[in-house]
């Protein structure tokens, strides 16, 4: 496979899943959670939005790992940070920021929600909720900014 082939490929990865993870922190702070609020009451709203999160987060973590590989292949092939261009290194950045922020969702968050909704505690399970909430608006607007960085960085 020819390296122009293979950078090619690896970036379709690692733009795919950049977008599942932006996209889909977007659908549902931005779609699913206030429709939910909207309709539903918390005995019904804090468990759907723990199993939609769960088959969310599965997602993530794929989407993860596939940008770090896909991310670090790419900047082999282009001879490492050293010869990178600014934007590579903006990207890192906000990649590395974003990856904590989802760490303390996936370890510390959402654990406390699923353990809030299977108690039957919903101030507990909206609390958890609330502050993933809060840890999603920050990601997602770090997730634009890398879309902005990737796109308009390729200008200067």
């Amino acid at each position: 496979m020819s390296p122009a082939i293979l950078y090619a490929l690896l970036l379709l990865l690692h733009v795919l899943a950049a977008t599942f993870w932006v996209g889909g922190m977007a659908t549902l702070h931005l779609a699913v959670r206030p429709a939910a609020a909207g309709l539903l009451a918390p005995p019904q709203r804090l468990p759907l939005m723990a199993a939609v999160l769960r088959r969310f987060l599965i997602g993530v973590d794929i989407a993860i790992a596939t940008l770090w590989l896909s991310g670090f292949a790419m900047l082999g092939q282009m001879g490492g940070f050293a010869n990178a261009h600014w934007r590579v290194h903006a990207m890192a950045g906000l990649a590395a920021v974003m990856t904590l922020i989802y760490i303390t969702i996936r370890a510390s968050a959402f654990p406390a929600l699923r353990r809030a909704v299977a108690a039957h505690q919903w101030p507990e399970a909206g609390a958890a909720l609330n502050r993933i909430r809060l840890r999603v608006s920050v990601n997602l607007v770090l997730g634009v900014l890398v879309f902005v960085v990737a796109l308009l960085g390729r200008a200067g």
